[in-house]
């Protein structure tokens, strides 16, 4: 089918892929999952203060963090409120450990079987982090007034139940993965990220009546910082590669070539760096949360000052300029690892291809290196620059009302990009299926 001139291309190919019988079932499921999603997000725990819970979300940034990836649960503290986030930890910690312990990393090299077995690893792994982040939470909530005095056994409970919900949205993920459209896991925490949208956009016009203005600069900050992010997501460094075989051909033998290239993204670390520097840089506040005096301020009431989001200037600058170097210096170290872990100059060599110009081996290696190093400069300011964008946004429309999230916006232009890619791959094999036919 191609697009008539009434119709918007986009459009088009909406219909055409509701239109095919199978990509409609992939998107049905897909859509039916999140939906049973956001009923688990509303299944509450009891005995959890709302108004106290509520109260404590405005003051401490690093659970709104949290929030984001539990798609508003833990905000209502449900039994989804950790989301997929011990899930991605898990993944985290094993994507830096495969490189570093030889059995894991031999494991990983095995084909699919071996990666089936690291990714049994990660749901095995994902079980007791689940289960001390959330008798972590509950701990703390419980210091902090939102929820009661509990015994051991619903204490025990509470927290099987948080380990229950996070890897049932783990599941419902991997199923969208299998039988839907898209990364299951992205989804998951996009759609959460999305449902929240309405209600912070409504909110931001009801209590920012007299900042109309500003909102209106605010949007199109975000709307510049969504095409920043395209441009960056979507950037690459094609390195030309040349593959030669040797075929039989009339009892002769004969050398082909063909050429290729290898995308090597200014972003490969994704939204990592920003996950580790915002871990980094809230942590001595927290921690020093705990030793804050109302009555007689000591150096705990100043450290958490110091590193409060939400700090105006100049104080602000010190939290929003740690930042910026961690998620430099971290889109490095992870785009580095995630490199090593890759081993090009290894797969090319086995595979019999070859860069123009470059001897195979050591020498293919440090080539390989050297532009990895130079683009990675491009891709970590990226990162950088979208990390501060929020306090920039601020600081600019004056609108303290919403506030964009950084994460939250790769999350979102990043899932939205490869679930079209996706969906557009879908409908050229099937147009191709057709063509044939």
């Amino acid at each position: 089918m191609r697009p008539t001139p009434s119709r918007p291309r986009l459009l088009q190919a909406m219909i055409d892929a509701f239109s095919l019988p199978d990509l409609r079932r992939k998107i049905l499921i897909t859509l039916g999952i999140l939906i049973i999603f956001r009923f688990v997000a509303h299944v509450p725990l009891p005995g959890v203060d709302l108004e106290a819970l509520h109260e404590l979300f405005e003051r401490n940034a690093l659970l709104g963090m949290l929030d984001m990836f539990s798609g508003g649960a833990m905000r209502r503290f449900s039994v989804a409120a950790m989301g997929v986030y011990p899930y991605i930890t898990s993944s985290i910690i094993m994507t830096l450990l495969v490189p570093i312990i030889p059995q894991l990393k031999a494991l990983s090299q095995e084909g699919e079987g071996g990666r089936n077995k690291v990714n049994r690893i990660t749901h095995w792994l994902t079980v007791p982090l689940a289960g001390l982040s959330g008798y972590g939470q509950l701990v703390y909530l419980q210091h902090e007034g939102v929820i009661g005095s509990t015994a051991a056994l619903p204490m025990a409970a509470m927290v099987m139940s948080l380990i229950a919900g996070t890897m049932f949205l783990v599941w419902l993920g991997e199923r969208i993965t299998e039988h839907g459209i898209g990364n299951g896991i992205s989804i998951i925490i996009f759609a959460g990220i999305v449902a929240g949208l309405p209600e912070m956009i409504g909110s931001s016009f009801l209590t920012g009546g007299g900042q109309l203005w500003g909102l209106f600069f605010y949007i199109l900050i975000a709307l510049a910082t969504t095409v920043f992010i395209v441009y960056f997501i979507e950037a690459h460094r094609r390195i030309p590669v040349q593959y030669s075989r040797s075929v039989f051909r009339g009892g002769r033998m004969y050398r082909q070539s063909g050429s290729t290239h290898i995308p090597l993204r200014v972003n490969t670390a994704g939204m990592i760096p920003l996950i580790f520097a915002m871990s980094l840089v809230l942590f001595p506040g927290v921690v020093a949360s705990y030793f804050v005096n109302p009555v007689e301020p000591n150096i705990a009431n100043s450290i958490v000052e110091l590193f409060n989001p939400n700090a105006a200037m100049p104080m602000g600058l010190f939290y929003w300029g740690i930042y910026f170097l961690l998620t430099v210096a971290f889109a490095f170290f992870y785009t580095m690892v995630i490199f090593e872990q890759q081993d090009l100059p290894g797969t090319l060599q086995r595979q019999g291809g070859f860069i123009p110009g470059i001897r195979p081996g050591s020498h293919t290696k440090e080539y390989l290196d050297g532009v990895i190093k130079h683009i990675t400069w491009a891709g970590a300011f990226f990162l950088a620059v979208v990390a501060v964008m929020p306090f920039i946004a601020r600081e600019v429309t004056d609108v303290q009302v919403i506030m964009l999230s950084s994460m939250g916006m790769l999350i979102v232009v990043g899932v939205v990009l490869d679930t079209m890619k996706q969906m557009e791959a879908q409908l050229v094999m099937r147009r191709y299926e057709g063509f044939i036919k």
